[in-house]
């Protein structure tokens, strides 16, 4: 996604491994219970083999054939490691009021558990590649391996994971549908509010479940580049710093600093705002900032060279165990 991040920080202002034993002080909220957790590993290489599955059937754009393609094989993936799947449909109004079909694709493992979380990421791919250096590629839809794959395969792996062990909570896996189809930057005069996480306000506003609830969730987005920096973004220090702290806490104690630093930035516009805004369910978002660049983002955002080349599994590996580790260490 991801519009211009300066708008908003101005708008906020206004308004270890398998089978291995690990101790530590659990900081949710204060709570000082010393835990002994055993937290499964984190495949890597499989990881990016679902990346590359799905940058592998072309752009995943909204109305395009791609679009069902990966849809039915991400339905089939979530069912092959045991995941109760639902797929929402709808119909969804871009910013130039083309009618776009969308289809939002739930995970849900270990259904009958009462506590819950929710993951997820978004798995369309945006249809400009309107921030690269080629003007002529501008109207050429992005590969979109890191934004918006790598999260959908991280969480493909998790569910793998998740198959052959089972958590004690329950988790759903949540991929967003046209969230990338903003209004291109060559267009824009102003940028038009609510464009953006079309499929995420569509179930914020009409859950796939009467009385859906879940304690929190966490999104993913753009995870996979190479020494990604991933800060404290603002509006989910505004809505969940407490989940915030303790997705942190359990990145830091894998030794994971460098990637999960403790420092805010900008607000972003992303489909964890609509979760929080209108499903008030506190969320936040794990996503590659970059405060040295001209967008915020890391350099191939929004560009053709947005390819696999561009997925590091180390990159892959940090945030998928992050996720793992806090998975088992919830009761």
């Amino acid at each position: 996604m991801k519009t211009n991040i300066l708008i908003f920080a101005l708008a906020a202002i206004v308004l270890s491994s398998c089978g291995s034993s690990d101790k530590k002080k659990n900081s949710d909220n204060d709570t000082t219970a010393v835990q002994n957790v055993v937290v499964p590993e984190f495949n890597s290489d499989s990881a990016h083999a679902y990346v590359a599955k799905q940058v592998a059937f072309g752009s995943r754009v909204p109305g395009s054939s791609m679009q069902i393609v990966c849809r039915d094989w991400l339905v089939s993936e979530l069912k092959r490691h045991g995941a109760e799947v639902f797929v929402q449909e709808a119909s969804v109004r871009a910013y130039n009021n083309t009618i776009l079909p969308c289809y939002n694709i739930i995970g849900s493992i270990n259904p009958d558990a009462k506590s819950r979380i929710m993951l997820s990421a978004h798995w369309d791919s945006r249809p400009y590649a309107d921030w690269d250096s080629d003007p002529a590629n501008h109207s050429k839809p992005i590969p979109a391996a890191n934004d918006g794959a790598s999260g959908v395969g991280i969480l493909l792996e998790i569910a793998r994971v998740l198959g052959e062990h089972t958590p004690s909570i329950g988790v759903d896996i949540f991929f967003w549908d046209v969230e990338d189809y903003g209004e291109p930057k060559d267009n824009q005069g102003q940028e038009k509010e609510d464009t953006w996480g079309l499929g995420s306000q569509y179930w914020s506003k009409n859950p796939h479940k009467v009385g859906y609830n879940v304690r929190y969730g966490i999104l993913l987005d753009m995870t996979g580049a190479t020494n990604a920096t991933f800060y404290q973004e603002g509006f989910s220090m505004r809505f969940a710093p407490g989940i915030m702290r303790k997705v942190w806490d359990h990145a830091h104690a894998l030794g994971y600093e460098k990637y999960f630093l403790n420092e805010e930035a900008n607000p972003i516009m992303d489909d964890h705002y609509y979760v929080n805004k209108y499903a008030n369910i506190p969320t936040i978002d794990i996503i590659h900032q970059d405060k040295n660049s001209e967008t915020g983002f890391y350099p191939s955002w929004h560009t053709m060279q947005d390819d696999i080349d561009k997925i590091d599994k180390a990159t892959l590996k940090v945030v998928g165990q992050t996720l793992l580790r806090t998975i088992f260490y919830e009761k």
